[in-house]
């Protein structure tokens, strides 16, 4: 059922024994009215469901926006990429000086092996060389996948994807009326 993995091996099991056995990629049931192909975030419980249509839905372990750094609504997805360049937001080099203005794509840039573009935001579904911060509050506002987590999704969406991004509790009413 799950798309090959492109990091295969000691790099992909070494992602997954870094977290909780329930943040790993796994089929549920997930009862929804978004349509086949939508992804749901529901950063309140660190999970992201891609909507199968059927009852059930892909779920992932996430590492989501820290405290102050959250956020709701809808969004399309308006652009992918692998292993992406990085460059920071000025928001973020205001608050991180330190940080480099631009970084190469590659194992060692922290957006990881992909990422998927949300809407015209500075926010995005992406990868993360740190896989122990999976199921935490830890980012600027963008959504961190596994490596081999992030590669799944990035073959199942294409640009035009629809994103809910749950305000709290899986109030997904609250979500659609955005």
């Amino acid at each position: 059922m799950f798309a090959a993995l492109a990091l295969g091996g000691a790099a992909e099991l070494n992602e997954r024994t870094a977290i909780k056995p329930d943040l790993r990629r796994q089929l549920v049931n997930y009862r929804t009215q978004a349509v086949a192909g939508t992804i749901v975030i529901d950063t309140a419980q660190t999970f992201l469901y891609y909507v199968l249509g059927d009852g059930t839905a892909i779920r992932y372990g996430i590492g989501v926006g820290r405290d102050g750094f959250g956020w709701a609504g809808t969004e399309v997805v308006t652009r992918k990429a692998e292993w992406p360049d990085w460059t920071p937001p000025q928001e973020m080099i205001a608050r991180q000086p330190y940080l480099p203005r631009w970084m190469a794509g590659g194992e060692g840039n922290p957006l990881g092996a992909r990422a998927i573009y949300l809407g015209s935001t500075v926010y995005r579904i992406h990868g993360t060389n740190m896989p122990e911060t999976i199921g935490h509050k830890v980012s600027s506002g963008c959504i961190r996948m596994l490596n081999a987590d992030v590669i799944d999704l990035y073959s199942r969406v294409s640009v035009g994807t629809q994103i809910l991004v749950l305000p709290t509790h899986g109030n997904m009413a609250a979500a659609i009326r955005r």
